[in-house]
């Protein structure tokens, strides 16, 4: 998977989507610190290991550097940036049954305001899986020759 190139200084605006989330009963807000081990443990059960420990680095920030997508009061989706490496978005993940409704772009979206909050320009999506998803998000392109980038060495869990 290569990693990607995200232009900060043309994040679109998402507030309506925001807004129709809402009407749906889903939130999209910044987790709280006293929240790590619902987070964690939303990751080992959707998702896997690695991104339940990535994620932990999150909350080394203040304010945390992680998103949740909620839906009576259990979270449905995260996303986080400066985990892995600053100015790195990721991980991120939706359950299944609510990707379609935008609630992954918004989480992204999301990350992205707070990368440019930090000051970049720029931001980096390491190993990036749905690279249409993210095309189709916001100003953002393949950086060629960088796979496998940041994860050539990685260890077996």
């Amino acid at each position: 998977m290569p990693d990607m190139l995200v232009k900060l200084l043309e994040i679109p605006d998402d507030s309506a989507d925001i807004a129709h989330l809402k009407t749906e009963g889903i939130n999209i807000r910044r987790i709280h610190p006293y929240e790590v081990s619902v987070l964690r443990r939303f990751c080992l059960s959707a998702f896997h290991e690695g991104w339940a420990d990535e994620v932990l680095n999150a909350f080394a920030h203040q304010p945390v550097t992680c998103y949740v997508a909620t839906h009576e009061k259990k979270i449905i989706g995260f996303a986080a940036y400066e985990c892995t490496r600053r100015n790195f978005f990721g991980p991120m993940g939706v359950l299944p049954e609510y990707c379609g409704k935008r609630v992954g772009e918004a989480l992204f979206l999301a990350c992205m305001r707070g990368l440019y909050e930090y000051g970049y320009a720029y931001a980096i999506i390491g190993g990036a899986g749905p690279v249409d998803f993210y095309l189709k998000c916001c100003s953002s392109m393949v950086i060629p020759d960088s796979v496998p980038g940041i994860y050539v060495d990685n260890l077996e869990r």
